[in-house]
Order: C-alpha cells, then structure tokens, then sequence
C-alpha cells in the first residue's frame, strides 16, 4: 500500500490554534470564556516534531443567539436574548528549538496576537450584577486587539510512526479592549491557565487520523467586576481520511466538540448563582497539505454547529486555518 508520510507531515505543520477569541457563547461572564472550540482539535494543531518556525494564520467567524427570556452577564450587567456576531484573525509564531528532551520527545513554544470585530445586541432590559437597574446598550460594536495566548510549554512524544502525544500549558493574558457595561468587548479583564493533553494516530499507510484533545480551563477573577468564572473541562477530536490529490495530501472528515463548565461561577458579583453552562458541537472539516515556494504549507477550513447548549448563546463556529514552515 502507498506510505502517504501523513504522521510527520501534520507534526510538522503543528502549531497554536487561536484560542484567544472572543466567541459570545459560554454560561461564565461576558458570555464566552478564552476556550474557543475547534481552536485545537486535529493534525494542523500538533506540536511540531521536526525544528523550525511556523507562522500561522487563524481566521474565526461565530453567529449566535438565545432566547429572549435568557438572561446572561456581560461585563457587570444582565441581559435578556442576546445575540452575536464575531469576526476575527490572529497570527500564531511558533518556535521549534533544535534542542529536545531525548530521542522521541520535541518541544516548542508560541504566542497567539488577535484582532477581532465584535457585535452584540441585546433586546431585553438590562440590570447591574450588584442588583440596581441601568439604561443599558441596545448593541454595540467594537474591533480592537484581543487576549493574548502565550504557550511556553508544548511537549510532544513520539510514541512510533503513527502515533503521537503531547501536552502544552496555554496562558491567556487580559490585553483586551474591555469596559464595564459594554456589551462587546475582545478581552475578558481576567487570566485563564489551560493545560492540554493530545493524542494523535495519524496512519502512514491508510492516511487515517483519528486526534483528541482534552483540556480544562482555570480562571483568575474579573477585578473590575468581582466575577470569577468558573473552571471549563472540554474535549475536541476529529476523524479524517486523507489522501493524495493534485500533488499533495488533501483531507475530509468530521470533527466535533464537548464543553461543560464542572465548577461554579462565584465571587460578589455572580448573581445568577452557580450558572454551569455545557455545549457539543459538531461539523465537517477539510485540509490541504502542499508545498508552497518550497515551504511546507498546510490549509484547513472547518464548521461547527452547536446542537445542544446551556446557559450560552447558541450558533455556528467557522474556521480558516493556514500555517507555513520556514
């Protein structure tokens, strides 16, 4: 049977997913946490095993909305039927040192710099989380800089030529645009520490790849509003064939995801109690792998549908993904 050389071609291509965005659509404040589904979830997100400099592109879209009689906090205030629209792309620099940990094991880190245009809207009356009552913005549109996302831990093992497992410690700084009040702003004001594992089986032979990437999501406290969301476990993972085409190595497959926030929002300012949120999601995915001015290049474009959440808006995710080896 051909050898399509797919397991060291799509750790080559690792790199950061852009987690940092925005999304509008988690139970925690703001109505989204730093956790992004689909931001890492298949073979364009490994941790490179071969030394390098990857640049990588992350383009994210999400529409979302609830119900009018849901209510949910933004930034010291509660709303009723919020809707979102988001757009945004970043850029992801990872570096791959020539130096390793022995003989199977690599190492890399990275930094994640996004700019994102949100709009929200809301068309219920809206009230302070301390309790008092304020005019609050119908809607409102903002496009600044986001949180940063610093990985300077990505450990990858190289159990044999098909499989690979890594960790990796992401660190999402408050450098975002934010007020108090605001219905959309690109930061969140507070830290969030996410540790990793992943599991990769990308097939030498049959181009199969079946990836699965479990995390959890810890949160400092929004100082400015005395709100501390609560912890996020989450797992994304894709299934995909892959195959020669046109001189590279093209991919089609299904990917999905699982959030549930297993520890309550709290602090002063969480009036609306423990407010645990959950969401699966799942969509098709599909990638291109080739050769570019001599530069291994690889693309993905990727769907996710949301088809069960609670206490989160509810919408669709869409990502553009394209990362280059230099």
């Amino acid at each position: 049977m051909k050898k399509y050389g797919l397991a060291a071609l799509s750790a080559t291509f690792g790199s950061l997913g852009l987690c940092c965005l925005t999304d509008a659509a988690s139970a925690e404040e703001g109505g989204s946490g730093h956790y992004l589904p689909g931001s890492i979830a298949d073979f364009i997100d490994a941790v490179p095993l071969n030394e390098g400099f990857f640049v990588k592109f992350n383009g994210l879209g999400y529409i979302g909305s609830a119900s009018i009689t849901k209510r949910l906090p933004f930034a010291g205030v509660i709303v009723g039927g919020p809707k979102a629209e988001i757009w945004g792309e970043g850029v992801s620099l990872v570096w791959r040192p020539s130096f390793d940990f022995g003989p199977r094991w690599s190492y890399a880190m990275s930094v994640t710099i996004p700019y994102i245009e949100a709009y929200v809207s809301a068309s219920g009356t809206a009230s302070l989380l301390n309790g008092a009552s304020i005019s609050a913005e119908k809607s409102k549109t903002t496009d600044a800089i986001g949180d940063i996302v610093l990985m300077p831990l990505m450990l990858n093992y190289n159990v044999n030529s098909d499989l690979n497992a890594n960790f990796r410690l992401g660190i999402y700084a408050p450098t975002g645009d934010y007020e108090v009040g605001r219905l959309s702003n690109t930061g969140k004001n507070f830290w969030t520490f996410e540790p990793i594992l992943g599991l990769m089986y990308f097939g030498k032979t049959n181009g199969l790849e079946v990836s699965v990437y479990p995390g959890i999501d810890i949160n400092t406290t929004d100082d400015a509003t005395h709100y501390r969301s609560g912890a996020q476990f989450h797992i994304d993972g894709t299934l995909a064939q892959h195959l020669p085409f046109l001189g590279g190595l093209a991919g089609l497959g299904v990917s999905a995801y699982d959030y549930r926030q297993v520890t309550a929002d709290t602090g002063v300012g969480a009036n609306l109690g423990a407010f645990e949120g959950k969401s699966i999601g799942v969509g098709p995915v599909a990638s291109y792998i080739t050769k570019i001015a001599g530069h291994d290049t690889s693309f993905e474009v990727k769907w996710l549908h949301e088809v069960e959440t609670q206490n989160r808006l509810q919408g669709n995710i869409y990502w553009l993904k394209a990362v280059t080896r230099f």
